[in-house]
């Protein structure tokens, strides 16, 4: 990356300070450039869910990973939770969804509970045994008096899908381009004859099982053509890709054990000023069970960090000291940095070094998440901004006025420090409740538009692609190359908003 002539900075820059120029390109389709990652943790378009109670979780990882990104449990999760978890992202399958199931006698009111955490919007009824019986919606509930029982509303013929004809489908090794053809071979043909199957049955979805009847989860036509386009995170036996994160305090090296066993794939190691030597001692004791994945340390916002954190060995730095929505630290302390200058500057020590950064935070709209990988970082981090979505944990709330949302909070908040302390002496958690520095609630509307969390991953990666194509990039690194950027004022900015309203 380079500054535009006259543009070099003479002050910490923000995303919104900053802009792309276009150049010369020989790039003629957004679908012609490869997002993959390069800093090994095998994601082949560069998001990673944030760590926060309140985004990642089970489905969110689940379905991220089946787009190419990959999501980080958080560390105040047990264990035993974790584990569960990973064990079921893994057996989860690249194509097929997993779906929201039921009993026939289960009431309307759950069924609305639950169908809410899936974008498809759907729940599959099966017996004890696990066979289909049927399907509901949300639009078969309307209406419907709450306690009634889904068997009474659901539609016991639907049109089904059989799980044999995506055996192979999506597996590890295979890619697509942008039509689903090339490089596809059979997956392209049984996504593309899957797709025309629900398409003239007039269909949005159809239940898949297997040879005996049983579930095994959902199709959408969407998400059959999202399958022709992104290539999903798969690990070397084909499985969807996950991490998770330790913290500082405790046993380290043994919860660092209890996740490599679990089959984790990325370890991110994780306190808010990861510039300490309590950070470095962790690092220590994680490199000490000798982990074969890569290792994630922060947060830091300068290249003297960089240096500590990769001698003691990190392996990619996580970069942002108070950009998040959810945080006040900035407000509280005075200390972080704009988020710009300090992915450019701690991207370049560790690059020097030949490690990685990721940038964490402050990323609103796609064009930040370009902006971000053109100042160096081989991926961006997502929190509040996929709060909003169907996938993130936690239930679906009306305002009043109709519009849905689900509550999201910082990690440094009370509300969050009351739960990684819940084991604590009732006195120490009194004391450590007097400080925080994030937001305990917040409301993070769903978009209508944009409701599901896959929506707003077509939308970045969109933006993404079309930055690399105006910089003539068929790569994230060579977009890094090849950016140039130039310094505007808070009016160029704002020149640049599309207006949904005349003036």
């Amino acid at each position: 990356m380079r500054f535009l002539s006259g543009h070099e900075a003479h002050q910490d820059l923000t995303y919104g300070d900053v802009f792309l120029t276009p150049s010369r390109s020989q790039v003629a389709s957004r679908f012609d450039v490869d997002l993959s990652s390069t800093d090994n943790t095998g994601t082949t378009i560069p998001l990673v869910v944030a760590n926060m109670t309140a985004v990642s979780g089970r489905r969110m990882s689940e379905t991220v990973a089946r787009r190419g990104a990959m999501a980080v449990i958080p560390q105040d999760i047990p264990v035993e939770v974790v584990t569960d978890v990973i064990s079921s992202v893994k057996s989860a399958h690249p194509v097929i969804e997993t779906a929201i199931t039921l009993s026939p006698n289960d009431p309307v009111d759950t069924a609305l509970s639950l169908i809410g955490k899936r974008a498809h919007g759907a729940a599959l009824i099966i017996d004890d045994s696990g066979k289909l019986l049927g399907i509901v919606t949300a639009a078969d509930c309307r209406g419907i008096d709450r306690y009634a029982q889904v068997h009474s509303v659901m539609s016991t013929n639907p049109l089904v899908l059989n799980a044999a004809d995506f055996a192979g489908v999506g597996a590890a090794g295979v890619r697509f381009d942008g039509a689903g053809t090339a490089g596809a071979g059979a997956d392209s043909a049984h996504l593309r004859a899957a797709f025309n199957t629900l398409h003239d049955a007039r269909v949005k979805l159809a239940p898949v099982v297997d040879a005996e009847g049983n579930a095994v989860g959902i199709v959408t036509r969407t998400g059959l053509v999202r399958s022709s386009i992104y290539t999903p995170a798969l690990d070397a036996r084909g499985r969807l890709r996950i991490a998770a994160a330790v913290g500082i305090n405790g046993d380290v090296a043994g919860k660092t054990e209890a996740l490599l066993a679990a089959g984790v794939d990325t370890l991110v190691v994780d306190t808010a000023h990861g510039h300490q030597e309590k950070m470095i001692d962790a690092l220590h004791a994680v490199r000490s069970v000798n982990p074969t994945v890569p290792v994630v340390a922060g947060n830091v916002v300068t290249a003297a960090a960089v240096a500590d954190l990769v001698e003691a060995g990190a392996d990619i730095l996580k970069v942002g000291v108070g950009p998040g929505a959810m945080c006040t630290t900035r407000m509280q302390t005075g200390v972080g940095r704009p988020q710009f200058s300090a992915v450019l500057e701690t991207a370049a020590e560790a690059r020097r070094l030949g490690k990685s950064v990721w940038a964490d935070g402050g990323v609103r709209h796609p064009r930040d998440v370009a902006l971000a990988i053109a100042a160096g970082a081989s991926q961006v981090m997502i929190g509040s901004w996929f709060a909003g979505t169907h996938e993130s944990p936690g239930d679906l709330h009306d305002d009043g006025t109709g519009r849905l949302y689900k509550e999201s909070f910082g990690m440094a908040s009370a509300r969050a420090v009351a739960a990684r302390t819940a084991q604590s002496e009732a006195f120490d958690r009194a004391r450590k409740g007097l400080y925080e520095e994030g937001i305990s609630s917040s409301k993070m509307y769903l978009d209508p538009k944009r409701p599901g969390v896959e929506d707003l991953i077509d939308d970045i990666t969109s933006g993404v692609r079309s930055s690399c194509t105006y910089a003539g990039a068929r790569s994230l690194e060579e977009f890094h190359e090849r950016a140039v950027v130039g310094v505007q004022s808070a009016a160029g900015y704002a020149e640049g908003r599309p207006l949904d309203t005349s003036w």
